[in-house]
């Protein structure tokens, strides 16, 4: 019988792994405790042994006693030299053993494992020549000790050994290596865990998480420049984290396992182009199977060993710079090359779901032709409802800024990560907490005029700045004979919401703004918005106290004839 591990259950798992000191008469090897959890995963088959309880069923509770007696110690302390190995660390992401040496070869890939009763503990870094790379474009790399980043630098030696802890009283400690620039600029590799410890396993891999998912993109999902000080700054490994990609950040969201295949500059059917004509020289599909593209790490890449539940196509961005140059030749050869990309995704990763999505830094203009490619791939295989695709919100560098280059800064990797987390949600079946998204995101604006009373106006929408123009020629008698309304809104019963906008209205108005039920019968918000004029800026928080997936924002200002409101950027956040 196979058995997944739930969320809290492997929460469970873990607090086990560091946390327990008993004594068992068994020693199991974290190569066992591996095989148990892949097993309970329904990746793995059973074995006798698993049944540590001894109750004729092999279950989570087989895991926790199992964990226990691993975690057992001696009393005495002695010195330990661990291989980095599958058997001994979790691996997260493709990474490349080669000559006894762990290397993270794409961006977020990592080792991670927990420590038991050690006195002291350190791991031994290794650099490639990538070390001898230019100041700018040395392989970044961070070690983080039960959550807290303990060394964040572009690696520069050969070899360095990076104290974890030391002390004369023993502790258990979550240790990951995370390489947090690109594959194009390097690996950092890993030969050895170093402990002093009284335990029977001192070092174990990490549980694996449930749901795993994969990352096809370029810059974009490597968080390229995400800690730039301006878009005019050029690109430094030094200013590439992965941790505060999208990626990493819907995976965490999700409490999700996860992969990569991304490069700067990468696209379907063309690189990036500064001069319009097609470069072959990066394109996706020819590296997607293997661990990385550069020399010595262009090896392929298992994907039956590594199956995935999701991946994710963030491409498309780089092919813009060719494609619009001629959109009515080259936009349907981007089509043919999105198909093969989907094809080669699909073959390898057959049961997973797929998600395409273009658009954070622009070129909406590609995502017709990625739902064309979707349309065909449909047709020729059975992956029916599947695969979706959705477009991504511009950036918005007014409010979020801009990172290096023109790329995204944290603020809008941040919300890009809310958005996907709730795309997946809905794809795999699973409730979405919503958390950071703009639940307006979709809603469409309208003008609401009580005709009966002789309100008139005229209206605009840009899709520029998401503004809404109203411009009234009768307003009525009322405040509420003219309103500007945007629906519908979905809320969730206790959901904590921000509310934000700016607008334009005559100087000293006061205009009642509420969020409401469709019908008006329940009010989750009621305030007044002063203008001071141009693009008065309006910030407001309320609760929900029940869920409505019909909701709208409305902003009243009729009874007076002649006069104009503007609405731009509005956003309604769910925080909590």
């Amino acid at each position: 019988m196979k058995k997944k591990i739930t969320a809290v259950l492997a929460a469970a798992i873990a607090a086990t792994a560091v946390g327990a000191t008993v004594s068992a008469a068994t020693v199991y090897s974290p190569d066992t405790l591996k095989k148990l959890g892949s097993f309970l995963l329904g990746k793995d088959t059973a074995e006798e042994s698993m049944d540590v309880n001894s109750d004729k069923t092999i279950d989570i509770f087989d895991m926790v006693e199992m964990r226990k007696a691993a975690s057992s110690t001696s009393g005495e302390f002695t010195s330990s030299v661990i291989a980095p190995t599958e058997k001994n660390v979790n691996y997260i992401n493709r990474n490349a053993v080669i000559d006894g040496v762990t290397w993270l070869v794409q961006s977020g890939a990592a080792v991670e494992f927990n420590i038991t009763s050690a006195k002291s503990a350190s791991v031994v870094i290794k650099g490639d020549n990538a070390i001898n790379n230019g100041d700018n474009y040395r392989p970044r790399y961070a070690v983080i000790v039960d959550d807290k980043i303990i060394l964040d630098e572009c690696l520069s030696k050969k070899e360095k050994a990076v104290e974890l802890f030391s002390g004369d009283t023993p502790r258990n400690a979550t240790v990951k290596v995370i390489h947090l620039s690109e594959a194009n600029n390097g690996p950092i590799g890993i030969s050895a865990i170093n402990v002093v410890s009284d335990a029977a396993s001192p070092v174990t891999p990490t549980p694996e998480k449930e749901l795993h998912i994969e990352f096809v993109g370029d810059s974009i999902t490597c968080a390229y420049g995400v800690e730039g000080k301006d878009q005019y700054e050029g690109f430094k490994t030094s200013t590439e984290n992965f941790m505060k990609s999208y990626a990493y950040l819907t995976a965490q969201k999700l409490g999700a396992e996860y992969s990569t295949a991304c490069y700067s500059g990468y696209g379907a059917v063309s690189a990036y182009s500064g001069d319009g004509n097609r470069n072959t020289s990066g394109l996706i599909g020819s590296c997607y199977n293997n661990i990385g593209n550069t020399d010595g790490y262009n090896i392929p890449w298992s994907h039956s060993d590594h199956p995935v539940d999701v991946v994710v196509v963030n491409i498309g961005t780089n092919d813009h710079t060719y494609v619009s140059k001629d959109y009515d030749k080259r936009g349907p050869e981007f089509t043919e090359a999105y198909v093969e990309l989907l094809a080669s995704i699909h073959k390898a990763q057959p049961k997973a779901y797929i998600v395409c999505t273009v658009g954070t830094m622009g070129c909406a203009e590609m995502y017709p032709y990625i739902e064309e490619a979707i349309k065909q791939f449909k047709t020729e295989t059975d992956i029916g409802d599947r695969i979706i695709s959705y477009l991504s919100a511009t950036q918005d560098m007014n409010n979020d800024g801009l990172g290096s280059d023109w790329h995204p800064t944290y603020a809008t990797q941040q919300r890009s990560a809310a958005v996907l987390t709730d795309k997946i949600c809905r794809l795999i079946g699973r409730e979405s907490d919503q958390v950071g998204l703009d639940v307006s995101a979709d809603a469409e604006y309208k003008a609401v005029l009580n005709e009966s009373s002789g309100a008139n106006a005229a209206t605009y929408f840009s899709d520029y700045d998401r503004s809404f123009w109203v411009n009234v020629v009768t307003g009525g008698s009322k405040a509420e004979d003219v309103q500007s309304v945007l629906s519908p809104i979905s809320l969730k019963k206790n959901g904590k919401y921000k509310l934000s906008f700016k607008a334009t209205a005559p100087e000293g108005s006061k205009l009642p703004v509420q969020v409401r039920s469709k019908d008006g019968s329940a009010v989750y918000y009621d305030g007044f918005f002063t203008s001071n004029g141009e693009k008065t800026p309006f910030e407001a928080e309320f609760s929900a106290d029940s869920d409505d997936a019909s909701a709208e924002f409305s902003i009243s200002f009729g009874g007076k004839d002649y006069s104009s409101v503007t609405i731009y950027e509005l956003k309604l956040i769910k925080t909590a």
